[in-house]
Formats: C-alpha cells, structure tokens, sequence
C-alpha cells in the first residue's frame, strides 16, 4: 500500500536524521530515492521527479525567501529591530510590559524568520527582565509566541510562501487571512498562556535562564539608530504593498471593475517578488545609506544573510523533491481515491496530515511540503478557499514541538527549563497555536 511505504520513508527520515545524524537535506534526498523505487516509479523518471521536485520549490520560493532573509538582516545590523523593541517597552510602560513584547515581536517576526529573530530578540528579553525585575519566562512566552505565529502564518516566511506556491494559493490572500489569524492567536498563546503556565509549572518562572551559547551581542546606543517610525516602516512595508494589492483585487472581483493599466500597476508592485524587492532597496536607503552606512557595508550584511540560509533552501528543496515524489508515485492520487466520499473538509485533512507528520519529523517546512504532496490531487475535487488550506497545513506544522525539534531545545537551554517545564511551556505553547489557529481558519472558512 502507498501509505505503507510513505511511513517507511518517514521512518527512515527518523533514523538517518536522529539516529545516524545526517544532514537533513541529504536525508530528505536519500529517503526520496527510496521511496520513488518502493512506489514502482520507473527508473528513468526518478532522478527527473526528484529535480522537478527541488527546482520547482525553490524556483516560487528562492526569490521572495532571499530578499526576505536580507531585509531581514539589514534591520537587525542597523539596531532597527532594537528601536522597535526599546521604543516599544517605554510607549506601553511596566504595567502592560507583555503586550509591549507582544507587539515588537509581531512586528520583528514579519521581518525577520523565527531562529534569527529569537536570537535577536532574547538579548532584549533579559535586559528589559533585570531591569523592571519580572520573571524572563513572564515575557518569553508572549515573545516566541507572537515569532511562531508569523513564521506559520504570515509570508514572506518559508512554510506559507512555499505551500501557498504548492497549493496555487494567492500570496495576498494568504498574508490577508493570515492576519486574521494570526493577531487572535497571539493573544490566546502569549499573554493569556502565559497566566495558564504560571500555575501548571510556578517553578520555571523563577528561572533566570543563560544565553552564554549566544556569545557577545551587538550593542546599538539607540541615539544611534533608525528612527522607530522608519524602522516599522521598513520592517512593514512588503506586507503593506501586498495587502493593498490583495484588497484592490478583491475589490475588483466583487464590484466587477474592469481592469486598467492602474490596477494592473498595483498588482504587479504588491506580487511578492516585487515588494520584497522594492522592500529591500528602501532598507538599503532606510538602514544604511541614509544614515552614511558605505554601500559596501550594507552589501556585506545582504551577503552574510543569503550564507546563513543557504542550507535552509536546500532543506527546502530536498522536501520539494519528497513531495513530487509522492506525487508522481501515486500517493497523492491514492489518497484523494481514499477520501473521494469523504465529508471531511480539505482544510481539517491537511491540519491533520501536517500535524501527523509534524509530530513524527520534527521539522515544521518538511512536514508542511509532504503534506503538499498528499493533499493537492484532492483540492481538485473542492471549492475550498486555498488560502485557507495553506493557513491550515502551517497550524497543523506547528503543534506539539517536542524533542526532535530544534526550537524546543533552543527554548529549554536559553530559559534554564528542565524537560517538564519545557513541555509545560514551549511544548503546549505551540500546540495551542496550532489548535486555535485552525479553530480562526475554519471560522474564516464560514465567510470566505
């Protein structure tokens, strides 16, 4: 049976990757060759499936993840990122210091993917913790809650970027949707979580954490950095080009306007290539040459961002390939045969299989794309909103982090938490994410 070899292949994903630690990407391209022979794929089409696979993920995705990655680091290098966070704290005062921490990190986690900005942003944690004498984990929670968020939900992050181009979703819509998403539940799992972590585990809020692995941290006098006005600006603009494009075009479906070279104009500047584009030159004026930054400089921090994700495009791609495989060995289309008179939503079948798969891999992006390749051949069969698909398999990616995840660790170590404390916090955190994301998407499914 299909299913069967796809868990063997998952299985084997395991052991090479925690049990032989072997690289990811190599893994993933092991397990695709393995499981294209078991599916009885011909041999002359395997190796052509598989560059179709990675080619065709990282064609849609390498552009927008790319410019993205250096926006990104020019914020953070200018101490923009800082401005944001510091201004921030001060506008909202002691008293509602967690909502402060809520909002800087929103908006930071747009700009910035998950691992980069908890980096970043930890440093600041612990300062504002010493300072106003509040537990770390008192403000952490509400921190990476609001970074999960946007790295789930939100482009120009890797895992709806991709799966939207997978899934032939607008961009647009999912950024739109992904807002109404993701702001109710940052709320539930930042701040009102944080009250429920409290009582389950009271100890770890007395933990006082280390961010020694981190090393020496860049530290900006903030008289010396952009504005906050310009800082959120830069930080916001790709997603206002891309909402206003999406709403203009929604717009233009309702009423039934015609299309002129206006509109046309509007939404060639809010596709996501072009706003991260556009996005990137301002930040280059924005962050450095505005502020007597040589070019050169500024050029070397777009350098150093495309290095540090450059495996991470290959991880990408090497999941791609896993998905055509699946595809193209028939398991896709075995599955929609499985599901063809079945009432079950395509929205709850993907949350569903990327949860599974999530659980089983570890990794959010692989688990997102070979549930791609799992559920495409049924969206065919369904007038379902693929926004919504998109928004469902990024919640599902997400639940129950555990101990084949990175972030987990990253969590445990940074905040001095022992492994209960950790899956009492972080563990549960992302699970409510993933279950209250789908909860909001399948409200949305009731309107759109």
């Amino acid at each position: 049976m299909p299913l069967v070899i796809v868990a063997i292949g998952i299985i084997t994903l395991l052991v090479l990757i925690m049990g032989l630690k072997l690289n990811t990407f190599v893994s993933l391209i092991i397990v695709s060759f393995v499981v294209a022979i078991l599916l009885g794929m011909p041999l002359d089409q395997i190796v052509t499936t598989i560059e179709a696979g990675l080619g065709g993920t990282l064609g849609h995705l390498a552009l927008i993840f790319g410019l993205g990655a250096m926006l990104g680091k020019l914020i953070a290098d200018a101490g923009g990122a800082q401005r944001i966070a510091m201004t921030l704290v001060a506008k909202f005062g002691e008293k509602n210091i967690q909502w402060a921490v809520v909002v800087a990190s929103f908006i930071i986690g747009i700009a910035l993917f998950f691992e980069v900005g908890l980096v970043l942003l930890i440093p600041i944690v612990f300062a504002i913790s010493r300072q106003l004498r509040v537990s770390i984990l008192y403000l952490g929670i509400p921190m990476v809650a609001a970074l999960s968020v946007t790295h789930g939900f939100l482009p120009p992050h890797p895992g709806p970027t991709v799966i939207a181009g997978e899934y032939g979703a607008d961009l647009g819509q999912v950024l739109l949707y992904g807002f109404l998403v993701a702001v109710p539940t940052v709320i539930i799992a930042g701040p009102l979580f944080t009250k429920v972590a409290k009582r389950l585990v009271p100890e770890s809020f007395k933990k006082t954490g280390n961010i020694a692995s981190l090393g020496e941290q860049k530290e900006f006098d903030l008289s010396e950095t952009p504005g906050f006005g310009i800082s959120v600006f830069t930080a916001m603009l790709p997603v206002l080009l891309m909402s206003i494009a999406t709403i203009l075009t929604l717009l233009q479906k309702t009423l039934g306007w015609d299309g002129n070279a206006v509109l046309s104009a509007i939404q060639f500047i809010g596709n996501a290539s072009t706003a991260m584009l556009i996005s990137l030159l301002v930040a280059v004026y924005t962050m450095g040459l505005a502020r007597n930054i040589p070019i050169k400089t500024v050029m070397d921090s777009c350098t150093t961002a495309i290095t540090q994700i450059g495996m991470m495009l290959l991880i990408i791609g090497g999941g791609g390939a896993f998905k055509q495989v699946l595809i193209d060995g028939g398991v896709g289309k075995y599955v929609a045969e499985l599901f063809a008179d079945t009432t079950l939503s395509p929205i709850l079948l993907a949350w569903l299989i990327a949860a599974i798969l999530r659980i089983s891999l570890g990794s959010a992006t692989v688990a997102s794309l070979t549930t791609a390749g799992l559920v495409i051949p049924l969206l065919g069969q369904s007038d379902v909103n693929l926004a919504l698909v998109v928004l469902a398999t990024g919640a599902g990616s997400l639940i129950a982090s555990h101990v084949n995840d990175a972030g987990f660790w990253m969590f445990k170590e940074y905040f001095g938490l022992t492994m209960k404390e950790t899956f009492a916090t972080w563990t549960l955190l992302e699970t409510i994410i993933s279950v209250f994301g789908l909860g909001f998407v399948l409200l949305l499914s009731l309107v759109v």
